[in-house]
């Protein structure tokens, strides 16, 4: 690897901002890596790990059996919601099965969140439209689609909105499966090899281990990318998806993202996956 220069993708949100904080700034040794960090919303880091850009990315967990040949997955940095998870909401109280027919707006078609809600309501049996997240509250707000699909902040703050919520598919995924729900995770490229892929991913590790440890000082770090959230509500969030499952995914962990590609590929939404392999 020329220079040990390495391509790591994450989401411009809190939660990623206080797992990365530690290594963006220096605060862990890093060893003969060298880590440029490339911001971007997970739709596009999902693209991106179609096509091998990055060494080390985030994913959503929906996109994996499609770069599982190029990518194996760290065993730190998931995002899982326990009995928590991405929300529908709309503008008047409704039923889950008032969303059929309906079109709703997500945050793109490789995210996790997309991938249970099929699951929920069934393929093919609602509209949808792809919008950037952060806009979907907006577009709910003014009608310009019946109901949204909300990741990140949103979940915390659709009240502000004066919009609905239908139902949190992270407690849906719990009474199905008794398991947290498994939204993202890291994945790093195989052609690094065997010994490099667990060094890094205990670098990843270390990084996350510093802000749980200096809290104050990585959420501080994060608010730049809490998108006018007052620090209260950032580290709610944080808290929500830095978790002891970003450390180690642990046995459920693991079972609930084999259950969620398993149940993805019976109904005929993502390719079947192998045996798992966590690195690190």
């Amino acid at each position: 690897m020329p220079g040990h220069d390495l391509l790591l993708g994450h989401s411009p949100d809190p939660d990623d901002a206080f797992m990365f904080y530690a290594l963006a700034h220096n605060k862990i040794a890093s060893g003969p890596w060298r880590f440029q960090h490339i911001l971007q919303d997970i739709q596009t880091l999902n693209e991106r790990a179609l096509k091998g850009e990055l060494h080390i990315t985030a994913i959503s967990l929906h996109a994996y059996p499609y770069v599982q040949e190029r990518y194996a997955l760290l065993a730190c940095g998931a995002s899982m919601g326990d009995k928590y998870g991405p929300l529908v909401v709309a503008r008047e109280q409704m039923s889950i099965n008032d969303l059929k027919g309906k079109t709703i707006a997500v945050p793109g078609e490789m995210t996790t969140a997309f991938l249970t809600l099929n699951l929920l309501l069934g393929r093919d049996t609602f509209s949808h439209r792809v919008v950037m997240f952060d806009e979907i509250l907006e577009q709910v707000a003014q009608g310009k689609a019946d109901a949204g699909l909300i990741i990140h902040e949103g979940q915390l703050t659709y009240g502000q909105q004066k919009l609905h919520k239908v139902v949190d598919l992270g407690e849906w995924w719990f009474e199905q499966t008794g398991l947290p729900m498994p939204l993202g995770g890291n994945v790093i490229r195989r052609d690094l090899g065997a010994e490099a892929m667990h060094e890094i991913g205990g670098i990843l590790k270390a990084s996350i281990e510093y802000s749980l440890k200096h809290r104050d000082e990585a959420v501080a770090y994060a608010l730049q990318y809490a998108r006018d959230m007052t620090r209260d509500l950032a580290d709610e969030f944080i808290g929500m998806y830095v978790n002891q499952w970003t450390l180690d995914y642990g046995d459920d962990g693991r079972r609930a993202v084999e259950e969620m590609l398993r149940r993805g590929h019976q109904a005929g939404i993502v390719p079947e996956i192998g045996d798992l392999e966590f690195i690190g």
